[in-house]
């Protein structure tokens, strides 16, 4: 895995702020300033995600710590550039710089200067989830929804959130286990319908219904049934196979379980599929 890999989320985000920057026409000199910027940025974090290990990236430091400087400097010149603050931040945010709480000030800035960029408010989500924060998450994560309700990103965040941090907002008081349970699916059913053809938030959709405290097991077996014609590896097929028995077995269906935990051959699913075989030992033949 590279030490850096996930920083290639943000290389394919920094292009849509600078475009954002057009949105409001800026001073042709600053937009013009920002894109040498943005694309320098792109250029070092593409070439930090070729790093595997931490000395070489700290080997990187001197270049990221100029690029630093050039965005002080542009900021002093262009205080009023929204798109500047967030390409600064998104530079702050990445480990080998590691400025967090600079980087939420310089969103919030730029989030005082235009209020309808949604980047920053999934930005400004994600800083607070961090921070042990999460009801406040939401509402940020909700208004990047509003404002771009066909990317899937924010309601997976939404769906993300809501899992990792249920017990907080059952705590809160606002919330039930049911009503977080309900949110939560749905927001990961809402990030697969906005990206019909990535298998990534499906997968993940279909994941949710062991999260439920009452899953419906029935409508997770259909998913999964589904699911299984939407990839094509075998390795993809026999994992999605898996879900399915596992689901079965949920329902007590455990001859069909076998059934299907027969047809799984694949090496590297063997231990996963031992796993549920050893529950069908353990339970009488149905």
């Amino acid at each position: 895995m590279k030490f850096y890999a996930r920083l290639l989320v943000l290389v394919v985000c920094l292009p849509l702020v600078a475009l954002r920057a057009e949105d409001k026409p800026a001073p042709s000199k600053a937009t013009q300033e920002l894109r040498v910027l943005v694309e320098r940025q792109r250029d070092l974090l593409a070439k930090a995600a070729e790093k595997t290990t931490q000395a070489e990236v700290e080997d990187m430091r001197s270049q990221f710590q100029e690029l630093v400087f050039n965005f002080d400097d542009y900021l002093k010149k262009y205080p009023n550039e929204a798109a500047g603050y967030v390409s600064y931040a998104l530079l702050l945010n990445q480990p080998v710089l590691d400025e967090r709480k600079r980087a939420a000030a310089l969103l919030l800035k730029a989030n005082k200067l235009d209020s309808n960029l949604p980047l920053v408010k999934n930005q400004l989500g994600n800083y607070l989830a961090e921070e042990g924060k999460p009801l406040d998450a939401l509402n940020y994560y909700l208004a990047a929804v509003k404002l771009a309700p066909a990317e899937p990103l924010y309601h997976y965040q939404i769906g993300t959130l809501l899992t990792e941090a249920r017990e907080d907002f059952i705590k809160s008081g606002a919330w039930t286990r049911a009503t977080v349970d309900q949110a939560m699916q749905e927001a990961f059913e809402q990030a697969s319908a906005c990206a019909p053809g990535n298998t990534a938030y499906a997968y993940r959709y279909g994941e949710s219904f062991y999260d439920l405290e009452r899953p419906e097991w029935s409508a997770a077996l259909a998913f999964w049934r589904e699911f299984e014609g939407k990839v094509g590896t075998p390795l993809e097929k026999e994992t999605v196979r898996l879900h399915q028995a596992n689901v079965l077995i949920h329902e007590q269906k455990f001859a069909d379980a076998r059934t299907l935990l027969a047809t799984v051959k694949e090496p590297a699913l063997q231990a996963q599929k031992q796993k549920l075989v050893a529950q069908l030992d353990a339970e009488p033949a149905k």
